[in-house]
């Protein structure tokens, strides 16, 4: 591992070295002397278009350019409302830096008549920055995240997820129209690098018009795609496709239709090489990123969702997975008034898994050794409507509804030293979702907003488990040598939300803002326990405690008042909400009706101490009530060793909030700096209860009276020199939670702290490396462990034609407690062919060159007080012969 690191670095130096620089810098002021915030000052070498380097300026007026030596520059410096200004500059072969004053005349011309001949790199106009996609490529990008990754401030997770001076991309853009609902990750890895022209970050975001000054959207992040002219009118795509070793395939055709009017855009893949195109993280973006009017009203009750978390496997990664997966989204705009979107997905996948536990129950001194295997199967359809009717500017009307089908299933093969068992689970939940919101403005004085959200949900749960031996004295038992329980359960919800709100400007920078609204709930639940008997007959459990028929209700009616002010870089918006709660059950032959006042109080405070420096507080708190499921008194099967049951005499937890939020982004010095630190104290919590029998537990949830509390904390630093990325991040969470077990309280503790550090190249056109560290820490209750990940990564062009990709990570992970160890490694390579101006395009791609068979997992299960290392199998090495066709 180090020889390779080395290699890395010792391929990096000499273009490092051969690249010498002489530093350029200086100020930009007006006639007046009075510094020129965000004029641009770019170098061309000199007789020719050939972007050399640019410089944003700073609230001095400074700005800085690396340049390379022996060299003749025309440096263009430009401000809005200025005469551009060219200046001849040499670089002689010296180390020393120069120094370049730069003072701009006012233009007499009016805008439009000015003429700009040239493309500035990035261009800042208020709450919004345009990158010029040429200025930073070479040509040789594949799709949208190819670009972005080359683009100062941006970046792209692991999650592949878009991130812009460390704040999350709310949704993408194409023409100002959103791509698959705004998905930003499957608009990052669809969108053909070659049609793009600008990227446009639009901070501060509300697609309401009339809500951007009386809301605080700070973290709300746009990015806009430009296409670049003659792609304003097109269909594009491609048709992709491979094949490997052991009878692996892939296919995956896309399809894109792009006019000022309307917009198709068609996702096709199918596959059995462990690519899930569809994962848990893609699902909650398209499900949760519907509108929330009842965010921040002070309440939580959400309602559990349907559905076993299909694909379950950790980074995508199992022993194999099959997947089918196909996507429909449109856009179109008959009106400029009016616009109709949506969209269809359906996807069907299979995943089998094989782990291997190492489990110790802390409070019984207990280890337990298994093996599982499992099958998990999901298919899912959801359909997507949505309508935008904006008249004037006054009145925005937006209108959706979503539907969900899916069915999940689970085969469990467990073998243990403790028991052994067979199980199955089904699982087909049904969803309706509908969301009206009406935003007027009625005059400059008073707006009025109404949101409203409908929720359907139905669901069947089927759950079967066979054993030896069945461990629950609360269920009967018998002679029959294998145990073959079944239960049945059936859910359904009804919940409506709405919310009014009445904003009175007091000036320009404060309103008030009043808030009624109210959340109904009406849940029923009812479940049964039997046993499947060798005969074929069927043994029904009768008794109350193993079954339930449950109707719930919930309603909450709330009051909200919130002022908010702005006065020069200081934004202060307390708040104040009066909430009456009523929650209602009807099970086991009687009522039970409960009726609450609480006062909950929240505070936000902002300090822009420059456009793009801020230090912001938030501070609130809200209440949790439990849903149906943790209502219902009869006991349930979650597993082949654990019962659960209700408690309907639950009262709702009280969740205090703190948080201090840093960001901090220069295109000076191209430094982004973020940091937060927070802290969640929760109070009268839901915990579990739990009895435990060797492995097998029964649990039931009760209001704590010791407080669970959560101290997180997260810095990142990136700095962007003339060719090189640095990056530095570290995160840091210490947890403290109680529990009762074995009627005894059991304080958990667990402490997680990861650093890593990153130095990337950035040539336009020589080959690009990054190397670079991670150290990570868990520790939970009596047990810990670290590991350590070095990690490398090069692109590299050679013979015009070939581009060569390679990642690398090697892993180090030891368990302290039980002093397992354990060395593998990653190494994926790619290598692609393609002619000039060709439509086709050739790749051979090996995947765990390594062949490494397995990763390391750690987890704490606090109902059982009990920690568990695990070793997760995965595909072997994979060879792939891959073909694109692009439309």
């Amino acid at each position: 591992m180090k020889k390779l690191s080395s290699l890395f670095i010792a391929s990096l130096l000499p273009l490092l070295i051969s690249a010498q620089t002489v530093k350029l810098e200086g100020t930009v002021k007006d006639k007046a002397d009075n510094p020129l915030e965000m004029a641009n000052v770019i170098a061309f070498k000199k007789g020719t278009n050939i972007l050399q380097s640019y410089s944003i300026t700073d609230s001095k007026g400074n700005y800085k350019l690396s340049l390379g030596q022996n060299e003749a520059y025309t440096l263009k410096v430009s401000y809005l409302g200025f005469n551009t200004k060219n200046v001849d500059i040499i670089v002689t072969n010296s180390d020393a830096d120069m120094v370049e004053h730069i003072m701009l005349e006012e233009s007499n011309e009016s805008l439009n008549e000015v003429q700009i001949t040239y493309e500035m790199p990035v261009k800042i106009v208020g709450d919004t920055i345009v990158y010029n996609a040429d200025s930073f490529t070479s040509g040789k990008e594949k799709k949208l995240e190819d670009v972005l990754k080359k683009l100062p401030g941006i970046d792209i997770d692991s999650n592949g997820e878009v991130e812009v001076e460390g704040k999350k991309v709310q949704k993408v853009l194409v023409e100002g129209k959103e791509f698959f609902d705004g998905d930003s990750k499957l608009a990052t890895q669809n969108i053909p690098a070659s049609a793009i022209d600008k990227v446009q970050v639009l901070k501060n975001y509300n697609e309401v018009a009339g809500m951007r000054g009386v809301t605080n959207n700070e973290d709300n992040i746009v990015i806009n795609i430009k296409l670049k002219q003659g792609k304003k009118r097109f269909w594009f795509g491609e048709v992709n496709a491979g094949v490997g070793d052991n009878e692996k395939h892939s296919a995956k055709p896309k399809l894109f239709y792009y006019s000022p009017e309307k917009s198709i855009n068609l996702l096709a893949d199918f596959n059995n090489i462990g690519e899930a195109p569809f994962t848990m993280r893609d699902y909650f973006r398209f499900t949760g990123g519907l509108r929330g009017g009842m965010r921040g009203s002070g309440t939580n009750f959400n309602i559990s969702s349907g559905g076993l978390g299909f694909l379950t496997s950790q980074n995508n990664q199992a022993q194999q997975i099959t997947s089918k997966f196909g996507a429909l989204n449109f856009s179109m705009a008959p009106k400029k008034i009016i616009d109709f979107n949506g969209f269809a997905i359906v996807n069907n996948s299979e995943t089998d898994m094989f782990t291997q536990s190492n489990t110790v129950y802390n409070k019984l001194n207990l280890t337990e050794i298994s093996e599982t295997s499992a099958i998990q199967g999901s298919k899912l359809g959801m359909l997507k409507f949505s309508t935008t009717y904006k008249p004037t500017n006054n009145l925005h009307i937006d209108y959706d509804v979503f539907g969900k089908l899916s069915e999940q299933t689970e085969l469990l093969d467990v073998t243990s030293t403790q028991r052994s068992a067979d199980t199955y689970k089904e699982e087909k939940p049904a969803t309706l979702n509908q969301n009206f919101n009406l935003y007027y403005t009625i005059d400059d004085k008073n707006i009025f907003a109404a949101e409203l959200q409908y929720l359907y949900e139905k669901d069947k749960p089927l759950y079967n488990s066979l054993s030896a031996s069945q461990p629950f004295e609360i269920i009967p038992s018998n002679s029959e040598a294998i145990i073959d329980l079944i239960q049945h359960k059936k859910t359904s919800t009804n919940k409506l939300d709405a919310k009014f709100d009445y904003y009175y400007l007091l000036t320009p920078k404060s309103n008030i803002n009043v808030t009624l609204g109210s959340t109904l709930s009406a849940q029923s639940l009812t479940s049964g326990i039997s046993q499947n008997l060798n005969d074929g007959s069927v043994l029904n459990f009768n008794d109350t405690v193993l079954n339930n028929e449950v109707d719930f209700n919930f309603t909450d009616l709330f009051l909200g008042l919130h002022y908010k002010a702005v006065s020069g870089k200081f934004t202060f918006n307390p708040g104040i909400s009066l909430h009456h709660y009523i929650t209602k059950d009807n099970q086991l032959g009687a009522e039970n009706k409960d009726n609450q006042t609480k006062v909950l109080p929240d505070m936000y405070a902002s300090l822009q101490l420059k456009s793009s420096e801020s230090l912001r507080f938030n501070y609130s708190i809200s209440t949790q009530f439990s849903d149906v499921n943790k209502i219902a008194e009869g006991n349930m099967l979650s597993n082949y060793n654990s019962l659960t049951r209700g408690n309907r005499l639950l009262e709702n937890a009280l969740y205090h909030s703190y948080s201090l939020n840093y960001f901090s982004f220069s295109m000076f010095s191209f430094t982004n700096v973020n940091a937060s630190v927070n802290y969640n104290k929760k109070v009268n919590v839901v915990k579990n209860s739990t009895e435990l029998k060797g492995i097998d537990r029964i649990s039931y949830p009760v209001n704590s009276n010791l407080a669970d509390e959560t101290f997180s904390a997260n810095f990142r630093y990136g700095k962007t020199y003339s060719k090189l990325k640095t990056n530095f991040r570290a995160n840091f969470s210490n947890s403290t939670f109680n529990n009762t077990v074995n009627n005894e309280q059991i304080k958990s503790k667990s402490l997680s702290h990861s650093y890593q550090a990153s130095v990337a190249s950035k040539f336009k056109d020589a080959p690009n490396f990054e190397v670079g560290y991670q150290k990570s820490f868990s520790e939970y209750s009596k047990t810990g462990s670290a590991t350590d990940r070095p990690f490398a990564n090069m692109e590299i062009g050679f013979l015009k034609n070939f581009i060569f990709t390679a990642n690398y990570s090697y892993y180090n992970y030891k368990n302290d407690e039980n002093m397992v160890k354990n060395t593998y490694s990653f190494l994926n390579a790619n290598l692609y062919y393609q002619q000039k101006k060709s439509k086709w395009e050739f790749k051979i791609s090996a995947d765990n060159l390594t062949n490494n068979l397995s990763m390391n997992t750690d987890s704490y299960n606090e109902i059982s007080d009990s920690n568990s290392t695990s070793l997760y199998f995965i595909q072997p090495r994979l060879y792939m012969f891959s073909v694109k066709y692009n439309l």
